[in-house]
């Protein structure tokens, strides 16, 4: 989108607090919110903390295993801004693109790959509006290294068209491979 804004990504620990002076600050200023809550096992109840956390804000349930007929009624509360906060699943990186919504905290970020996190936070910040990402891990969690790289990465690289560099990063941090070396798999 034209005159859009660099996402401001934000990586820390779990912290209900800031996290939801994050959700009421975007809903003041009449924007939506994703909250990426990837276990469908518990996402409800999820939902529902937010809920009364949040006293009287719209907040809605999108994940993978709905049916069509729910998910489509969902995502149609979402663009027409009827939802204010959406606790969803990663269902939410392909492709759907609502301007209002300028404001993803994602939970777990560590256990994501670089290029789904930067996936998931091109989702946001599609207007002209300022854009906020926090990528969460759990309190207390000591990170792996490659974690630790992965979320600095997402973190340095704002600036639009960083996707090539956001690869190159991920391709130092996983390694290249032995793309003409002798130890190949598979058949040609």
């Amino acid at each position: 989108p034209q005159d859009r804004i660099p996402v401001q990504t934000f990586v820390m620990e779990h912290d209900w607090n800031v996290l939801c002076d994050a959700m009421r600050r975007e809903l003041q200023r009449g924007g939506q919110v994703y909250y990426l809550h990837n276990r469908i096992e518990n996402i409800e109840r999820t939902a529902l903390r937010i809920s009364k956390m949040l006293d009287g804000a719209v907040v809605d349930v999108a994940h993978g295993q709905m049916n069509e007929e729910q998910l489509s009624t969902v995502m149609e509360r979402m663009v027409t801004g009827e939802t204010q906060i959406l606790v969803c699943t990663t269902i939410i990186e392909t492709g759907i693109d609502i301007p209002n919504v300028n404001t993803l905290i994602i939970e777990d970020a560590d256990r994501m790959g670089l290029s789904q996190l930067y996936q998931l936070r091109g989702r946001v910040g599609r207007s002209t509006r300022r854009a906020f990402a926090y990528l969460t891990f759990r309190p207390m969690k000591a990170l792996t290294e490659i974690a630790q790289k992965r979320l600095n990465a997402i973190k340095e690289f704002t600036s639009f068209g960083s996707g090539f560099r956001i690869a190159m990063r991920d391709m130092e941090i996983r390694g290249a491979g032995s793309v003409l070396g002798a130890q190949q798999h598979g058949h040609m």
